[in-house]
């Protein structure tokens, strides 16, 4: 797919919709009721007319009437109609077609295969970019174009999404937005028939509003393109890839889901591997790693300096960053020496992790904390910093004087503008998730990196800094 076919379909100036309904409550209509381009319906049902009308949007009866260019074509329309459609956007010219439409060769049926050939050949009889079939086209939050009325539009995120699944379209975009991930350009792919994976990650690779690529993906079509593309866009920035379909069973649900054919999982992490891709596991761990990724300065080692509020904590959280494979070293003498002359070690420790909820106090003294963060900065042990912000302890102190977290994170900024090295934190909801939760908004729009967990923390900034090494030379 030639890269300027693929920037018109992505960043189009027109769309039609084909086919909106009463039904479904004019879904599509809606989901781009935020675009900032010209948008027209096309809808031949009499009964439907009025109330795309009441909608404020001009219908056409067939899509050869709409006047101008079209850049994007969202297809909403029975299947055995879609070949016919299909063939009028090639004759008008249209830059894509996202259809959304399903039940082709995912169904294994004749009738959906025959279809399905038949769409492929006019597409590229017609040269016509075609997005799936059985998917749910574009999200460019710039452009307030969308695969679900509920994701946000307005100013450009950072991150490209590509998915096989619009449901993970959607919710990368939806929950990723409540994280501080705010998609560039997401796009479901579905069946993907025409424009394949590798399309999608040249283009990205390229996009200067992008910073990091992720993908959901079940199998692909040509192996090799698909690695050539992925060893290019790793070389310009990281890209996550979370592989659904890695057990036998999931496998099956894979072909019937977007027919796609099952890839050994070793095989696949020894391409994601040796490509510099960084392998996810889930929704969440995407979400994850790309935060670190977007928030956390870059660094190639692995020692860590951990912060806890009590002695449990401690624990735990050295077991987790332990466990995703960083280190915990001892800190420098020069460390100690310095700890020594005012750390309470009544209830606390200075070892590494430190148990810091005696020496800073439960309300978070902040000219104490930017000693320890500036002890950590200078040691040459340590190669990044993890800190507990107690929430359990701190959560309705936050609630009742929002002051206080005002000054705690002032300190946390400060260390991260200060510090070279990554620094990263972690707000556990536990009792008071509703507290947590404007927190770590607060958080993230202050540019700070934080996590639900220990163990989310440690996986995703472990992942993280396997990238940087990768990219360094040093893997």
């Amino acid at each position: 797919m030639p890269p300027d076919r693929l920037r018109r379909a992505l960043n189009p100036a027109s769309a039609v919709v084909v086919g909106s309904k009463k039904a479904d409550g004019y879904m599509w209509l809606r989901n781009y009721s935020t675009f900032t381009g010209s948008l027209a319906s096309v809808q031949i049902d009499e009964s439907e007319i009025a109330g795309i009308a009441a909608l404020g949007i001009t219908n056409y009866r067939s899509l050869l009437d709409v006047p101008g260019d079209i850049d994007y074509v969202m297809l909403a329309v029975p299947r055995p109609v879609a070949p016919r459609v299909l063939a009028d956007c090639a004759k008008k010219g249209v830059g894509a077609v996202a259809l959304f439409t399903s039940g082709f060769a995912e169904t294994g049926e004749d009738e959906g295969i025959r279809l399905e050939e038949e769409l492929l050949r006019i597409a590229r009889e017609g040269d016509v970019a075609l997005i799936g079939p059985n998917c749910m086209g574009v999200y460019n939050r710039k452009l307030g174009i969308r695969q679900s009325a509920e994701q946000a539009a307005g100013e450009a995120g950072e991150v490209g999404f590509i998915s096989q699944s619009g449901t993970h379209a959607i919710n990368f975009g939806l929950v990723g937005e409540q994280h501080g991930v705010r998609v560039s350009t997401s796009v479901s792919i579905g069946n993907a028939i025409v424009v394949d994976v590798p399309d999608y990650l040249d283009y990205l690779a390229d996009d200067a509003d992008t910073r990091v690529i992720a993908m959901y993906i079940e199998g692909v079509k040509d192996g090799r393109r698909f690695v050539r593309s992925l060893r290019r866009a790793t070389s310009m920035k990281p890209v996550v890839v979370w592989k659904g379909g890695v057990t036998t069973a999931g496998a099956r649900a894979t072909a019937s889901h977007t027919g796609s054919l099952a890839t050994s999982p070793a095989i696949f992490s020894a391409i994601l591997r040796q490509a510099g891709a960084i392998a996810a596991d889930s929704l969440e761990d995407t979400i994850d790693v790309v935060k670190a990724l977007l928030y956390a300065k870059p660094a190639t080692g692995g020692r860590m300096g951990l912060m806890a509020m009590t002695g449990g904590q401690s624990v735990v959280i050295t077991d987790a960053f332990v466990g995703a494979g960083l280190q915990v070293p001892r800190l420098s003498a020069g460390s100690y020496e310095q700890l020594r002359s005012f750390f309470n070690i009544i209830g606390g420790s200075y070892q590494n992790p430190l148990d810091m909820g005696g020496t800073i106090g439960f309300g978070g003294s902040a000219a104490t904390l930017e000693k320890l963060f500036a002890i950590l900065d200078a040691d040459p042990n340590i190669d990044g910093v993890a800190m507990e912000m107690a929430s359990g302890f701190l959560a309705r102190r936050w609630q009742a004087d929002p002051s206080a977290l005002d000054g705690l994170l002032d300190a946390l900024v400060g260390h991260q503008q200060r510090s070279a090295k990554p620094f990263v934190t972690i707000l556990q909801p536990q009792h008071v998730e509703d507290i947590v939760a404007q927190a770590r908004r607060r958080m993230q729009d202050r540019g700070l990196a934080v996590f639900a967990s220990f163990d989310r923390a440690a996986r995703a900034l472990a992942r993280a800094i396997a990238y940087w090494r990768f990219r360094a030379g040093d893997e």
